[in-house]
């Protein structure tokens, strides 16, 4: 009965230690984006690929776009975007999609 009982401390105090590797940030007021100047694209296949939030020393930071070529033929580069949920947003990062 003892080693059952301290497996499930331990299993209590390991799923309490457990961090998740994409970890959602819920933030109260969502951050306004700045005003950027886009450069001319190198090329009619690059897509632009626009900024994106990311989180920094306890806030967050917006992190400067680029042109990219698309992964593969057809591919659509999907911005990344604010979406709130209880207790106020979260960023959702942009990705491709084909």
């Amino acid at each position: 009965m003892k080693k059952l009982l301290k497996f499930f401390v331990v299993a209590f105090i390991m799923s309490c230690i457990y961090v998740p590797a994409h970890a959602q940030l819920i933030i109260k007021v969502r951050p306004e984006r700045p005003h950027y100047v886009r450069v001319a694209a190198p090329s009619p296949r690059h897509v632009w690929v626009d900024e994106e939030w990311e989180w920094r020393d306890g806030r967050y930071e917006w992190a400067g776009g680029r042109w990219v070529e698309p992964e593969h033929p057809g591919a659509v580069w999907v911005p990344g975007h604010w979406r709130q949920r209880p207790g106020g947003w979260i960023w959702i990062r942009g990705h491709w999609r084909w």
